[in-house]
């Protein structure tokens, strides 16, 4: 019987949910119980001229030679795994299985292996989102869109999703923080112009302009992920980092600091039996608070 205090979330379709059950979301697990539950018949070969793309699919960008190495393999063995299709109005829509569809055109194959599935729309995208989180190499920000889908479509808690996907809850948090950033600077992370801790540090800032400004300067000037945390702190006190850092004493707790810091994706000092920890904001205040579990109200 539901009680209370059990979190309420939408359920799944009774395929997918049979598939899932509670366990931690394993595509593998997924696509091995639909292939070991359909019979040899049940595999048919599809056109590849017949079939158009998930619209779910969060990968905006292929790795060419990644493909390449694909199609190769495909010219000389064959494709070993079937795609999963829905049947739609016209061909089929591409449940999983695009980057083998792709390598199968560049091999100059004319068809492909396929099941087909009557999975709803909602099913096809949590399908296309755990194939591609936990098979592909998404860039930061396509990674962060597919949380911020999962999260959404299966209601969950940003802790419930990270113990669905066997992510820490810090790491699911400042992914999705990515997200607040200006479309700009999230293209220059997709492209990995900035990386992760800069778009970090960044998306912690309010000012859009401050932040482009800071994004340009890390880029032009290649700044580290550190120094762009003291310019967001303090110019002065940029300064008197760089003037002092020969002469800064050892810090025993120094180890436990970095540590802090790769968690919260924040300044942590500890000095003096205090730890310190920086946050820039509201929002940013909140998003700690979210990290530590506690309550806000």
């Amino acid at each position: 019987m539901e009680t209370n205090s059990t979190p309420k979330r939408r359920a799944l379709g009774r395929g997918l949910e049979e598939l899932f059950t509670n366990e931690v979301l394993d595509y593998s697990r997924v696509e091995e119980k639909i292939i070991n539950e359909t019979p040899k018949e049940g595999i048919i070969q599809v056109k590849l001229k017949d079939l158009r793309a998930n619209p779910y699919q969060p990968r905006k960008v292929f790795d060419q030679k990644a493909l390449e190495e694909l199609a190769a393999s495909i010219k000389e063995h064959g494709v070993f795994q079937p795609i999963i299709v829905k049947k739609s109005i016209k061909g089929y829509e591409i449940i999983a299985g695009e980057r083998r569809v792709k390598a199968s055109l560049l091999a100059g194959l004319s068809s492909i292996p396929a099941i087909v599935r009557d999975f709803n729309d909602t099913e096809m995208m949590e399908i296309a989102l755990l194939e591609n989180l936990q098979r592909e190499n998404l860039n930061a920000i396509e990674e962060a869109n597919a949380y911020k889908k999962l999260q959404e479509t299966l209601a969950l808690t940003q802790e419930e999703l990270s113990q669905r996907l066997g992510k820490s809850r810090s790491h699911i948090t400042n992914m999705l923080g990515l997200l607040t950033l200006p479309k700009a600077i999230q293209d220059e992370v997709a492209t990995k112009k900035l990386s992760m801790g800069h778009a970090r540090v960044l998306s912690k800032l309010d000012d859009e302009k401050q932040q482009q400004d800071l994004a340009t300067k890390v880029i032009e000037e290649g700044l580290s992920v550190r120094s762009l945390e003291d310019l967001t702190t303090s110019k002065d006190e940029f300064a008197r980092t760089h003037q002092l850092t020969k002469h800064k004493p050892s810090n025993e707790y120094k180890y436990i600091e970095e540590e802090l810091c790769e968690k919260l994706g924040t300044k942590v000092k500890i000095k003096n039996n205090k730890i310190e920890i920086t946050f820039t904001n509201t929002n940013d205040l909140n998003r700690l608070l979210e990290i530590m579990s506690l309550d806000r109200s």
